[in-house]
């Protein structure tokens, strides 16, 4: 698979790992809109785990993505494995979220 399905398919696993959980307004993307209007709208902390672990991992995405033209590197590829932590803590502060609920 190719880097940019492989980002595309990362960003979508996030999105419908966020909207696993019932929102006022579920996340519509990764910009750093949609994470404030998301936040805002749901009343979350910004400190929270979640919402940090979601704006990290947009920003390495967005990263990576302006890397797509160039080989691989050693550099690319510790970010991708940075991203796959990040979408794992996602999913785990997803899964304290439904409890708490």
């Amino acid at each position: 698979m190719s880097e940019f399905n492989n980002r595309i398919a990362t960003q979508r696993e996030i999105l419908l790992e966020v909207n696993s959980c019932v929102w006022q307004e579920e996340l519509f993307g990764l910009s750093s809109g949609a994470i404030d209007r998301w936040t805002t709208i749901n009343r979350l902390e910004s400190e929270s785990t979640l919402v940090e672990s979601i704006r990290l991992a947009a920003k390495k995405l967005f990263f990576l993505s302006n890397k797509s033209q160039e080989q691989i590197t050693e550099e690319y590829q510790h970010l991708a494995d940075e991203v796959s932590a990040l979408t794992k803590k996602i999913v785990g502060a997803t899964a304290a979220h439904r409890k708490s609920d």
